[in-house]
């Protein structure tokens, strides 16, 4: 076939194809031409149209107004070493015998019907195609000579007789063919239209499926009752993909009908994404060697490529099964066969265990129980207008006919005559096809007939001989009900409606099979009962090259392989099947789900009020608000105790205010992040330790500097900043620092919730605070702790009765340790909320702990020792201001923050105490 796709090679096979028809115009104008110039006798050319391989074939005659050709497969093809001399095998009955039997039944019934040609005659010439195309080809040339010499007769007035040696069944005169069916073999079908269609011969062919055949601008007078083969290369397509069957195998019978059929087939499948394990082809008559080779090729790709798709003739699926059984191969493949197989007896007699399971495509034609009838009653002593007959009848029953010309010397006995038809008689699957095809050829004379010889009885000159393509437009508009009550029509290159039946040969009983129908392909629709169905021994067959991948895994195809071949890949833990072949990474914030076939939100966490961690820190801030609050009223209520003043009770207000704000923090790092909490857990966290911490600084600093001032024996002037208003203007100095830092922080980042993604499936809720959020306020109040526990390590020697300063100490250690546990674990795990709410729960503990136990237990437990001689030094702690004035008293801003000497406001000023040692006055100083 040309194709147009390629036009250096179209161009190319147009020319081909022109020469090859005019050599074949002139091989078959030659010898008329001779005849009609006289330049030969008369007598001399009609020996010569009888050539020496014609008039070795028989020929079935039946005489009518109108002839039909027709050409059967009546013997099957020459075998290999037979092709040469075109000797055809044995007789065929199915695609032989019954089809020539077809066309006379049809014809008597067609010419007995008054409706259908009423006063006209079919006849026919009958040739036997061997499923060969030289033969075909051959036979085709006498079909022409034929009617060329009727014409020529015609013309001349004169009619010619054949010799009175020609049997009594063939007609001694010849007409013209209208038109031929068949054969049934696409490759043959073509070369036959290539000759037909030079004298305007049309052709319906009634088992020529070949997609080529579509094609009108090669193949103009061609028409046929069978689908083509893309049909039904899609309906084995489907059959493949309803099973899952992703990689097979690929065997085509060398020539038109496999090749062309299989094309289709391939590129049905790669559009499907289908994969040929290994594809191959040979001839149906090849040897032993060439399909016990095909068979180790097939083998070589098991396990995985198990089923066989086979768009063979029959007698190619028989050589393959052959070689299974010589090979012992059995039950290793499955076989998809097309209508070449069909549900034909002939082609697995003898070697149904290798094709048990096969599935095949059956073109859909209901038996012709009418055909049967007429069949089952031939007989060899009336049946005379079917010359291929007796030899049938002698292979039929393996007997021989003494005497007769056809007599076959290989069988033994001898032919009775009463040989019953009957027998292991099994109708030809496409006997329906057959008859169409004839009923297709007598309607479209008859619309031929009405529109060109309008009430005219019989034959006009118009049809007068049949003008082939007025006929063939006539044909191809032709359309009616099928001898099995479907409609019959041609679409626009001359092709039949496609349906098909699935047979499926089954083992049905002991030592017995048969095909079983399974299932219809209906125009695109694919039905098959999946109960009825039966494999081979392993059950239900697996054809594939990689197994389909688990959910989570993509198909990496290994390099050089087809795209059915593939090595299952995970994907990563975040990411989701986009499709076969890829993975992709969800985003930030959201997972796979739980099919891995898309992404979802992951939840969002943040610390709740019902987690364990949140109730004992709430449980503990709760206690830890309590006791402050206890602490401040015992401490306002005996503020005018020596124990309250001698702590100096305003830096202690200050201190239990950090504290307790301290206390406050974790419910606002427990809550929910929003703008509100986010502020103040920038403002509350810092700013609680700042208060505790520049409280304790200005207080150590304090006794550092009077414990300084009490070893010096020359005191020429008090320290400064003593009083109690020095020490709250020091300590709020120190809080305003912090102050002003967290609120400069908090306008360079305002707070607000965000999403944080500590790991690639975790999303926390938290306040957007940066590094530098927590480091500076921390800093701040780590600077503020490790001056204070400078100023406790220096004042760690003070006399006993001056004691605050170890507690001072203890507090300052153990808040160390706390902040120096917490900056490792905080920057270093995904705990930094509930890390937060316990250093600072922990830190404002201590510091209540350790500062005000002792003073509360004196308090309430001991009031006995809440006295002033309790709280006066054993060792008395002078500070030394010198004997001049000026010095020791300054009128400068600063001296408003000096305390007022012991006694000052009191009428009864006592008089300072003079040290033995001392040269200048001393006080006792009230720490």
């Amino acid at each position: 076939m040309c194709r147009q796709e390629e036009p250096m090679k179209f161009v190319t096979c147009i020319w081909m194809t022109s020469c090859n028809k005019m050599i074949g115009v002139v091989l078959v104008f030659f010898p008329a031409i001779f005849l009609e110039m006289d330049i030969l006798p008369k007598n001399t050319g009609r020996k010569m149209l009888l050539s020496e391989a014609s008039s070795q074939r028989s020929v079935a005659r039946m005489d009518g107004d109108v002839i039909i050709g027709a050409l059967f497969s009546v013997h099957h093809q020459p075998p290999a070493e037979k092709v040469p001399e075109r000797k055809c095998g044995e007789i065929r009955e199915q695609y032989g015998i019954q089809r020539v039997e077809a066309m006379f039944h049809t014809l008597d019934k067609i010419n007995s019907d008054p409706v259908l040609l009423p006063n006209i005659t079919l006849g026919s010439e009958i040739r036997d195609s061997c499923w060969h195309s030289s033969v075909a080809l051959e036979q085709s040339i006498e079909f022409i000579r034929d009617s060329l010499i009727s014409i020529r007769d015609e013309k001349d007035g004169t009619s010619r007789c054949v010799p009175d040696s020609l049997p009594q069944h063939q007609s001694r005169t010849k007409k013209p063919i209208a038109g031929v069916i068949g054969p049934g073999s696409s490759s043959v079908a073509i070369q036959v239209q290539n000759l037909l269609q030079l004298f305007d011969i049309p052709q319906i062919a009634y088992s020529a499926t070949s997609i080529d055949l579509s094609d009108k601008t090669l193949y103009k007078y061609f028409l046929r009752v069978v689908p083509s083969d893309t049909l039904q290369a899609r309906a084995m397509l489907d059959i493949v993909k309803r099973y899952n069957w992703t990689y097979v195998s690929a065997v085509h019978t060398e020539g038109n009908y496999g090749e062309s059929g299989m094309e289709a087939f391939k590129e049905l499948a790669a559009q499907e994404g289908l994969c040929i394990a290994h594809s191959d082809k040979i001839y149906s008559n090849a040897g032993e060697k060439s399909f016990d080779r095909l068979l180790r090729k097939l083998r070589e790709r098991l396990p995985k490529a198990r089923v066989v798709v086979c768009f063979c003739e029959g007698m190619t699926v028989r050589g393959i099964l052959i070689a299974m059984r010589r090979l012992g191969v059995l039950g290793e493949f499955l076989l998809i066969g097309s209508d070449g197989w069909a549900d034909r007896d002939e082609v697995i007699e003898g070697y149904e265990p290798e094709a048990n399971g096969g599935i095949t495509i059956k073109l859909q034609s209901p038996e012709v129980l009418s055909f049967d009838d007429y069949f089952l009653k031939l007989r060899l002593d009336t049946n005379t207008r079917n010359p291929w007959f007796p030899e049938f009848w002698q292979h039929r029953f393996q007997c021989r006919l003494p005497g007769h010309p056809l007599e076959n010397p290989n069988f033994q006995k001898n032919c009775t005559g009463n040989e019953s038809l009957e027998e292991n008689y099994v109708q030809d699957s496409k006997m329906g096809f057959v008859i169409n095809a004839i009923y297709a050829m007598a309607h479209g004379l008859q619309n031929m007939h009405h529109s060109l010889c309008p009430g005219h009885v019989g034959l006009c000159d118009a049809m007068t001989p049949i003008d082939g393509s007025k006929l063939l437009e006539f044909l191809i508009k032709s359309s009616f009900i099928g001898v099995s009550g479907e409609e019959i029509w041609f679409d626009e290159k001359g092709d039949a409606p496609g349906r098909y039946d699935i047979m499926n040969l089954q083992y049905v009983e002991p030592n017995s099979y048969d095909y079983v129908l399974i299932g219809t392909w209906h125009e695109g629709v694919l039905n098959i009962d999946d109960f009825r169905i039966q494999m081979n021994k392993s059950g239900m067959v697996r054809s594939v090259c990689s197994e389909p991948c688990l959910k989570g895994q993509i198909k990496v195809i290994r390099k050089g392989e087809v795209s059915c071949c593939w090595i299952c890949t995970p994907c990563k833990e975040n990411e989701f099947v986009q499709d076969e072949f890829t993975c992709k990474a969800c985003d930030l914030g959201w997972w796979p789900n739980a099919d891995l076939t898309g992404c979802e939100p992951i939840t969002v966490k943040y610390l709740q009020w019902s987690n364990i961690e949140s109730i004992v820190a709430v449980v503990f801030s709760c206690l830890g608000i309590l006791v402050t609050m206890f602490v401040t009223l015992i401490f306002v209520l005996y503020r005018d105790t020596p124990v309250v003043k001698s702590s100096s009770r305003e830096l202690c207000y200050i201190i239990l205010a950090g504290i307790f704000l301290g206390y406050i923090c974790p419910f606002t790092l427990i809550a929910k992040p929003t703008v509100t909490s986010c502020y103040l857990q920038r403002l509350l966290v810092g700013l609680s330790s700042a208060m505790c911490y520049s409280a304790l600084v200005t207080k150590t600093n304090r006794i550092a500097r009077i414990l300084a001032g009490s070893k010096k024996k020359i005191c020429t002037r008090k320290p400064h900043f003593m009083s109690a208003w020095a020490q709250v203007v020091i300590a709020s100095i120190l809080i305003s620092v912090q102050l002003t830092l967290v609120v400069t922080l908090i306008i360079m980042e305002p707070p607000m919730p965000i999403l944080s993604y500590p790991s690639i499936k975790e999303v926390f809720l938290i306040c957007n605070t940066s590094n530098l959020g927590v480091v500076a306020p921390v800093g701040y109040n780590g600077l503020l702790i490790m001056s204070c526990t400078y100023y406790a390590f220096k004042t760690r020697n003070v006399p006993a009765n001056f004691n605050e300063a170890k507690y001072i100490a203890f507090t300052m250690y153990t808040t160390c340790i706390i902040w120096l546990a917490f900056v490792p674990i905080y920057f270093g795990s995904n705990y930094k909320i509930i890390t937060t709410c316990f250093a600072v729960s922990l830190s404002v503990t201590v510091a209540l702990g350790c500062m005000f136990t002792p003073k509360m237990y004196i308090i309430i437990a001991k009031p006995e020792r809440n006295v002033r001689s309790a709280f006066t030094t054993s060792d008395v702690v002078r500070m030394h201001v010198g004997d001049g004035k000026a010095p020791c008293r300054s009128n400068t801003f600063l001296s408003i923050f000096r305390r007022k000497k012991p006694g000052a406001g009191n009428p009864k000023k006592r008089q300072p105490e003079f040290s033995p040692t001392s040269q200048c006055p001393s006080a006792h100083v009230q720490l």
